[in-house]
């Protein structure tokens, strides 16, 4: 199975073109594919629903889309008839296998004053893989704060860890005439976690490594892909600035669980993509 996770900076590349058939090119190899930074109805790209874009653009993959920041974009009534229009900006997850449940995870935010600090999530599939049910999270953290991507990640971890004994979206689905859902432990969670490796952040995902030993596997710490297969070096990164070329930072991310850690086969970023300020990162089970 390939996983692929992609910040999209909705639609728009580095060259200021808003082209989502290039974005959807580079992601047509991932069994599995987390998206960040889509939205519905923002100016910046022409007001493009861009849930239902990829929808079309990937028409073999099953979706699911969770928007955390939702807002008024200019909602009137027309000729006696409300039209209710949203500006919403979340993160997707496409599947080739169907999407047994999903939930929206709401992670903590503090009110700022200056500059922007809009609501943040995480989206949650639970999917049925050939290799049986996994957890999959597309998730997108705080820009500007350490502290509050300390907060969202801890915040997350439990969910992650207690996923189990929580339930995930349903639990006694019985009742409302569906079958249970399974519980699985093992999970995946890509995304765009505005944190540097080896920053304060990065260790409360992954835990702090020892001088010696480096980071053992622990079911509480998720690994980091590209990291554990010696993929990540001081000179990797995912992102570019848009007015400074030759700034770059690793940003983005693919964690799993540490019992899928002997499946993981391959990591890596996609050096060429150009449909966003990021670039596409993945990995590669058995």
């Amino acid at each position: 199975m390939r996983f692929t996770s992609y910040n999209i900076q909705y639609g728009i590349g580095l060259d200021g073109r808003f082209d989502p058939e290039r974005i959807a090119a580079c992601l047509r190899n991932a069994d599995i594919i987390a998206l960040q930074e889509v939205t519905r109805n923002f100016h910046r790209n022409g007001n493009v629903d861009l849930v239902r874009t990829f929808e079309e653009l990937l028409p073999g993959y099953f979706s699911v889309f969770h928007a955390p920041c939702d807002l008024d974009a200019g909602s009137s009534i027309e000729n006696g008839r409300a039209i209710n229009r949203r500006f919403q900006f979340g993160n997707m997850i496409l599947s080739r296998w169907p999407i047994l449940c999903a939930r929206l995870i709401m992670l903590p935010r503090t009110r700022t004053v200056s500059p922007m600090n809009l609501q943040r999530g995480a989206t949650e599939a639970l999917i049925a893989t050939p290799t049986g049910p996994l957890r999959v999270y597309s998730v997108h953290l705080d820009h500007v704060s350490p502290t509050e991507r300390i907060s969202q990640i801890e915040f997350l971890k439990e969910r992650l860890i207690n996923y189990p004994l929580e339930g995930g979206a349903i639990s006694g689905a019985a009742d409302f005439g569906f079958a249970e859902p399974p519980h699985p432990e093992e999970f995946v969670v890509m995304g765009d976690f505005n944190m540097e490796p080896e920053s304060p952040e990065y260790n409360a995902m992954t835990g702090t490594a020892d001088a010696f030993y480096g980071r053992s596997l622990r079911v509480g710490n998720p690994v980091d892909a590209l990291a554990h297969l010696g993929r990540l070096t001081p000179q990797s990164y995912s992102w570019i600035h848009p007015d400074d070329p030759q700034r770059r930072m690793h940003l983005d991310y693919c964690f799993l669980s540490a019992g899928l850690i002997t499946r993981l086969k391959d990591a890596w970023t996609d050096y060429e993509a150009t449909g966003s300020d990021h670039l596409p990162v993945g990995f590669e089970l058995h």
